[in-house]
């Protein structure tokens, strides 16, 4: 009965040392999805209709700086960050700079929150299906939203972030990709995303 008890309590001890590394090492992969496909040209094709049932892919704003934004209707952090992804798209749309969306909800629910928001950038929608595989196919594992990826205007992948954007992440991820593609040096005004 000891050595079966004593087996027990390696056993546990064991997991208990093994399940928060993995958890980590599963945070760590979400963070760097990016490494296992370094352009988004070379990824699965993301094709899903728009708010007017027209599909839409990714590629279809190939030579932007795209910040793909996936969020759902029902996701408290995703309202939160909306008013502030607006702004930016009014700010930098002319600078070569282009948020889209893909909403993983009813389009009802999509469009209520469109119209209530001021979405002022396309909102790709994706069924309960899919949603589950396209989270995973970009980088998201955990399926935590909102999830943003900053592609640059060659394609390559700059970042994926789980969790709210905030002022800093746009400083320090699309502003130099901004730079770069159009040679001027542009500044953030901060104070504009959620901290």
């Amino acid at each position: 009965m000891i050595s079966f008890l004593r087996g027990l309590m390696f056993v546990a001890l064991v997991l208990a040392i093994n399940f928060p590394l993995g958890a980590m090492a599963g945070a760590g992969e979400r963070q760097n999805a990016a490494k296992a496909s370094p352009n988004a040209w070379e990824m699965p094709p993301i094709r899903l209709p728009d708010m007017a049932g027209n599909e839409r892919q990714l590629y279809d704003w190939k030579g932007k700086v795209i910040l793909l934004n996936f969020w759902a209707a029902w996701c408290p952090p995703c309202l939160a960050e909306i008013p502030s992804l607006v702004e930016l798209q009014n700010r930098y749309q002319d600078k070569g700079f282009q948020i889209v969306s893909i909403g993983l909800d009813k389009p009802k629910k999509l469009a209520n929150v469109i119209r209530s928001l001021g979405i002022n950038y396309p909102v790709l929608v994706a069924d309960p299906e899919t949603r589950t595989h396209l989270l995973k196919d970009w980088g998201d594992r955990q399926q935590t939203l909102p999830y943003t990826v900053i592609i640059g205007a060659d394609g390559a992948f700059h970042l994926t972030y789980p969790g709210m954007m905030n002022d800093q992440i746009f400083a320090d991820y699309v502003l130099p990709l901004l730079e770069d593609a159009r040679g001027k040096t542009s500044k953030v005004v901060l104070g504009t995303m959620p901290q």
